[in-house]
């Protein structure tokens, strides 16, 4: 109706001056008449133009006191004409809110006096101007911009943006929309009809529905580069399926004293069932207290008494490097049976922390970890892995500073050069694991292991442009992101 309406109008009248006044006049919706409009003037029946008239419409409490009157009025109706009225029965009467804004109200405008403990009128009429305002509002009526400041000041009233359009003839315009065909089925060819039909034109540029599919996670594309880099560099993945571990061997086995802070709780996710562990290598163990309580291998210890129940205690492990220390662990009781093999181990994935989150750090995290065990490795062959590691990631300038870890000396934190943030960025730690940490294992006392880590999460956040990493694992993230990101990284 509303198409036919307009078209027709037009083949007597030059234009539609506003949508909304035709709207009125034929009793049609203005929503259905814009949309129509819009359509129109896509096939270019119609040449339309906005227009956009701005209205003052009544909030809800502005509505209420059109019906009520204002707070003030009623707060003055509310006191006798003589004597007045206790102020809590005054309140009780109103309400809290009512009374509060009309006791401001009325005492601004001198209506009462608010006595100790008495309300009282000062004047014995008074004319209600706002309701009156909200009234003549409500009625589309003009109101003085002062008036307009003051109710909207008291959130009586908000403005309101009203579109329309006006339109004319355009250049395609016929009384009656054609209806084009817009396939060509098998009755048009059989009968002839398709020579005489106006099919509609093809747009080759308009795309189809979305597919929906499974999107990969940005870590899990980075995981699978880094996982890539160290196969080719000969490394051979090991199983990190042990979520939990015992405290022997994610801090003990590696030489780390057990009154170092890095095992307190609020630092560890200790478990309360199953709350200690009944594996563990009695031998291995009992070389494992000497070397902490007296030392060894040229060591002096950490000269305390050692607790075995302290050792026992199941956690979330902090690091994968309780992976690394059974595996070699393994691979030093393997040399018992057979001569020693070289090695070189990697693994990606999940540690946990008890650490307060924010934009760069979570309790739950991957760590990723490479480590080569050999005969006479020295410090000189880890910064050239590193160099070689690290080229492969596309970061070619390194720095090494000097730092402290229990199971590592020498240890060095790593350091690249970021060229989108123009300074020097840490990326990781690295040393050589300890004679106190590899001797008791049973290892060859020249056989040397060079080790180093990072997190996944970091070079994914410099990657993918993420500033905080809640907006890339945990439940804040935005699947949107996740379907848009890049489907792989060239020149890496």
């Amino acid at each position: 109706m509303a198409e036919e309406a307009i078209l027709g109008y037009l083949a007597k009248n030059e234009e539609i001056g506003d949508s909304g006044e035709f709207a009125s006049k034929h009793g049609l919706n203005h929503d259905e008449v814009v949309n129509v409009i819009k359509s129109l003037h896509g096939f270019r029946y119609v040449e339309a133009q906005d227009i956009k008239r701005e209205s003052w419409v009544l909030t809800n409490e502005g509505k209420l006191y059109a019906d009520t009157g204002s707070p003030e009025a009623q707060l003055f109706l509310a006191i006798p004409p003589e004597g007045g009225i206790p102020r809590e029965e005054l309140q009780i009467k109103l309400g809290p809110l009512l009374f509060k804004i009309g006791c401001a109200q009325a005492a601004k405008n001198r209506w009462v006096d608010m006595g100790g403990q008495q309300v009282t009128r000062r004047v014995q009429h008074v004319d209600d101007r706002v309701k009156d305002l909200l009234l003549k509002i409500k009625e589309g009526q003009v109101v003085d911009q002062d008036d307009i400041k003051a109710l909207k000041a008291r959130k009586l009233i908000v403005p309101q943006t009203w579109n329309g359009y006006s339109l004319k003839k355009g250049p395609d315009y016929a009384p009656q929309r054609k209806k084009f065909a817009a396939d060509l089925t098998r009755e048009m060819l059989q009968s002839g009809d398709w020579k005489n039909v106006e099919f509609k034109e093809y747009n080759f540029n308009a795309k189809g529905q979305p597919i929906e599919a499974g999107h990969l996670h940005p870590l899990n594309k980075v995981r699978h580069q880094l996982r890539m880099i160290f196969l080719q560099m000969g490394f051979e993945e090991m199983p990190t399926d042990r979520y939990v571990e015992s405290s022997f061997w994610n801090f003990d086995a590696l030489f780390q004293p057990q009154q170092h802070p890095a095992r307190d709780s609020h630092d560890t996710f200790y478990l309360k069932v199953p709350s200690t562990t009944k594996e563990l290598p009695e031998d291995y163990v009992e070389r494992v207290k000497c070397v902490h309580e007296s030392g060894g291998y040229g060591s002096r210890g950490y000269e305390y008494d050692w607790s075995r129940e302290e050792a026992n205690k199941n956690l979330l492990r902090t690091h994968t490097t309780a992976v690394s220390a059974r595996m070699l662990y393994n691979l030093a009781q393997d040399t018992l049976k057979k001569p020693f093999t070289p090695k070189r181990y990697f693994s990606i994935d999940r540690v946990f922390r008890n650490e307060a989150v924010d934009r760069t750090h979570l309790a739950e995290f991957h760590q990723i970890e490479g480590l080569i065990c050999d005969r006479g490795l020295t410090l000189g062959d880890l910064i050239g892995v590193l160099h070689d590691f690290f080229s492969r990631l596309g970061m070619s300038k390194l720095r090494f500073k000097p730092a402290y870890n229990p199971y590592t000396e020498p240890s060095m934190e790593i350091f690249s050069y970021h060229e989108g943030f123009g300074k020097w960025v840490e990326v990781g730690n690295s040393g050589m694991f300890r004679p106190e940490m590899l001797l008791p294992m049973g290892l060859p006392e020249d056989v040397r292991v060079i080790a180093w880590g990072l997190s996944l999460e970091r070079p994914t956040m410099i990657m993918y442009g993420y500033n905080n990493i809640r907006d890339l694992f945990g439940h804040k993230v935005d699947l949107g992101l996740i379907k848009t990101n890049p489907i792989c990284r060239l020149g890496l």
